[in-house]
C-alpha cells in the first residue's frame, strides 16, 4: 500500500488527467502515438481478491499514473500539429533553462545543449521516465537534473558540489519507496550529503 499511497500523492491517474483537462481517452492516445505527449510514468496491474460474507470475489485492474505537471504540457500540445512542433517547444524550454542556470553561475557543459543530447532527452520525456524522476517531468526540471548530475560528477570543490546537490535535490522526485535505494536522488543527493558532509 505504500506504493499506491506514494503514487496517489505525487501523480494523477489517467482518469484524473483526462478529467482535469476535459480530454477524451482517444485524444491522449493519439498524442502519444504521434509522439507529442509522454506515456505514463507508472503502470500498475492489480489482482484483487476480496473476501466477505458473500464469499470471495476476484478482479483485475490496471492503472496508469502521470506527472501532475503534464496538465500544463497538455495545454501546450492542444494547438500543435505534430511531433516537430512539440519537440521544438521542449527543446526551446530545455535550452532556456540551461541558459538561466548558466546566467546564475553554473558551468553548463556544451554537450548538454547539442541537438543529439536534447533529442535523447526528448525520448526519455516521451517514455515517461522524467515524470518518474523529476518533480514536474517538464523540460526545465529535466535540464536542471542533467546539469546537476554532470556537475556533481565533475565538481572541483565543496561549494560547487553543495550547489549542484541542492539543485538536484530541488528538481528530483522523492521516488517510489521500492526505487529509492537505486535512484539518482540516493546516489547524487543523499549519498553526496552523507559522504561529503554537505
Amino acid at each position: 500500500m505504500e506504493l499506491i499511497h506514494y503514487l496517489n500523492q505525487h501523480f494523477l491517474t489517467r482518469e484524473q488527467l483526462l478529467a482535469r483537462c476535459d480530454l477524451m481517452p482517444e485524444q491522449l492516445q493519439q498524442w502519444q502515438a504521434r509522439r507529442m505527449m509522454p506515456r505514463a510514468s507508472y503502470r500498475l496491474r492489480l489482482d484483487i481478491v476480496c473476501d466477505s460474507f458473500f464469499g470471495e470475489h476476484r478482479e483485475q485492474l490496471a492503472a496508469e499514473y502521470y506527472a501532475k505537471a503534464y496538465l500544463s504540457w497538455i495545454g501546450l500540445v492542444r494547438p500543435l500539429g505534430g511531433e516537430p512542433e512539440a519537440f521544438a517547444v521542449f527543446a526551446r524550454r530545455y535550452r532556456a533553462r540551461l541558459e538561466q542556470l548558466a546566467a546564475s553561475g553554473f558551468d553548463v557543459p556544451d554537450r548538454l545543449a547539442t541537438d543529439g543530447h536534447v533529442a535523447a532527452e526528448w525520448e526519455h520525456f516521451l517514455d515517461g521516465t522524467y515524470g518518474l524522476c523529476t518533480v514536474s517531468g517538464l523540460p526545465e526540471d529535466i535540464a536542471a537534473k542533467e546539469l546537476a548530475i554532470a556537475q556533481i560528477r565533475e565538481a572541483g570543490g565543496r561549494a560547487q558540489l553543495r550547489r549542484c546537490v541542492d539543485l538536484l535535490d530541488a528538481v528530483s522526485s522523492p521516488f517510489a519507496p521500492h526505487e529509492v535505494a537505486r535512484s539518482s536522488r540516493h546516489r547524487y543527493v543523499d549519498e553526496m550529503r552523507r559522504v561529503h558532509g554537505l
